[in-house]
């Protein structure tokens, strides 16, 4: 069964989405089944995966508003050896239409739920809002990875997110738990970047990702040619941070399922 891992942060321009493209091609090269779930109506990571978000006939819209099966709506990423839910502006009109539907926080985790046998990994790309969008990942989801700058508000956002983890869990979905906090556009120059970064590691400890993403130009120009990093140019430092990150994500999960072996679980 796949592990399902929102990617999320309400602030924008943090890395959610070229982690959630550069993550899910990572995955892939290194032989995990792969499902990116764009939730995004800005259709971001679709577009970075190779898929013209202008062409979709459908998209995660109507898995959630009609509750279409994943398998009709999802297409190859063909570059990125994975599979995408794609989105694009449609998406925006599926919180106003969910408003009044039974059950709207839970559509996207029924909806994998029904695929969920066929992948190792399912990655969901959040919206930059805390939104019945959003609140649909985190309920899908099993683990939330926040990705985030080392800088001063990103802290006082987080704690907004936070609690927004805790009021899921505690409402609708007791299995969620923050995966783990990534540094992305990550300079060690900076004086800032590192003070936050030690306080990140005080406050949470070994959630924080070892692994970093460093500001790079190619993680920057690979969008624009609709394909991963790693495809764009696979020695650049961002396309080999982000393999060093799904190394780490998949040894971490290896070492849980471990423990669970052991005590039982």
């Amino acid at each position: 069964m796949a592990r399902i891992i929102a990617i999320a942060n309400q602030k924008g321009g943090v890395g959610k989405t070229t982690t959630c493209v550069n993550l899910a091609a990572s995955l892939a090269a290194m032989h995990k089944r792969v499902l990116l779930v764009d939730l995004d109506p800005q259709g971001n990571a679709t577009m970075g995966c190779g898929v013209d978000k202008y062409e979709l006939e459908r998209s995660v819209y109507d898995v959630l508003v009609d509750e279409l099966p994943v398998d009709q709506a999802r297409q190859a990423a063909a570059e990125g050896g994975f599979d995408v839910l794609p989105a694009n502006g449609d998406v925006t009109a599926a919180e106003v239409e969910l408003i009044n539907a039974d059950g709207r926080e839970r559509r996207l985790r029924a909806g994998l739920g029904r695929v969920q046998g066929e992948y190792d990994y399912m990655l969901i790309d959040c919206p930059p809002s805390l939104n019945l969008l959003t609140l649909n990942g985190l309920v899908a989801a099993d683990g939330v990875v926040i990705a985030m700058q080392c800088e001063y508000y990103a802290l006082e956002g987080l704690s907004a997110l936070l609690d927004t983890i805790e009021q899921v869990r505690s409402s609708v979905n007791v299995g969620l738990e923050v995966e783990g906090i990534l540094r992305t556009m990550y300079d060690p120059r900076n004086s800032l970047t590192n003070a936050v970064s030690a306080q990140l590691h005080e406050h949470f400890g070994d959630k924080v990702y070892r692994t970093v993403i460093p500001r790079n130009i190619r993680l920057a120009e690979a969008p624009s040619h609709g394909v991963p990093a790693m495809h764009y140019d696979r020695y650049s430092r961002g396309s080999r941070a982000y393999m060093a990150l799904a190394g780490e994500i998949i040894r971490r999960e290896e070492r849980a399922d471990g423990a669970d072996r052991g005590t039982g679980g």
